[in-house]
């Protein structure tokens, strides 16, 4: 049986990881880290860096594992993630027959909260088909909770919903219907960009919780081309980016 946690690490931020994340990192036989290419060497650098500082027990190994990349170019987008997942499903499963043949608990470090816009659980699932498997998750800070504190906000307004979508929806289908509040994940495109920028604020922010974080507000017809331009500055100098936002109509 593989005892399968996964610890959600926030962003990054050592002191974002809870008490129950440091235990159940210490608890492992095996921790897995991706490496996803030359370009994204800081975020296995930064696991890495985590591990260094929160593991004190000599038994648990570390190891990392080169992630497969999924082929953007794919026109069919969700065939294109399910057969990404399943090729992280086989490679996760290599690592665990070579490692932890007999069995054991195995942890992964996943970025905000397992639940909310990440697949890992997911590829789970597809391990569970393969093998004796017990899923336990550690939650973590998730990008919004960690957007909303940078600017100091609620993420909410008083007796109002909240929509969370995605870029790649808000740039195929404009504003949700009757949302007042949204909050966009995984936009690498800054699809704010195709909606009328009148009458919408937006809070913006990326690396949030790192010493490199980066904070835009204000209203989205006045700052919406200084977060375009502030997030290819930034990309090109680190090689990657993590941001979000979250956009309200202002009242009128």
């Amino acid at each position: 049986m593989i005892e399968l946690s996964l610890v959600g690490m926030g962003t990054g931020n050592p002191d974002h990881i809870t008490r129950q994340g440091v235990a159940t990192l210490n608890a492992a036989d095996l921790i897995l880290l991706p490496r996803k290419g030359a370009d994204k060497a800081d975020l296995a650098d930064l696991r890495a860096s985590l591990c260094a500082q929160l593991i004190t027990n000599p038994a648990t190994r570390v190891l990392g594992f080169d992630m497969p990349v999924r082929d953007s170019a794919d026109p069919d987008y969700q065939g294109g993630v399910n057969r990404w997942h399943d090729a992280i499903a086989q490679v996760w499963l290599a690592h665990i027959q070579a490692h932890l043949p007999q069995g054991g608990r195995l942890a992964l470090l996943v970025w905000g909260d397992p639940s909310l816009y990440d697949s890992t659980l997911r590829i789970a699932e597809r391990l569970a088909a393969q093998l004796p498997l017990r899923v336990s998750v550690v939650p973590g800070i998730t990008a919004l909770q960690a957007l909303t504190a940078a600017h100091a906000i609620a993420l909410n307004e008083i007796n109002a919903p909240v929509t969370i979508t995605t870029g790649r929806r808000l740039r195929e289908q404009g504003w949700p219907v009757d949302a007042s509040t949204v909050a966009v994940m995984l936009d690498g495109q800054c699809a704010f960009q195709q909606l009328p920028a009148e009458g919408i604020y937006i809070w913006w922010g990326a690396y949030l919780g790192m010493p490199n974080q980066l904070c835009i507000s204000g209203s989205l017809a006045e700052v919406g081309a200084q977060i375009v331009a502030q997030r290819e500055v930034a990309r090109a100098a680190h090689g990657w980016i993590m941001d979000t936002y979250l956009l309200r109509k202002l009242q009128v």
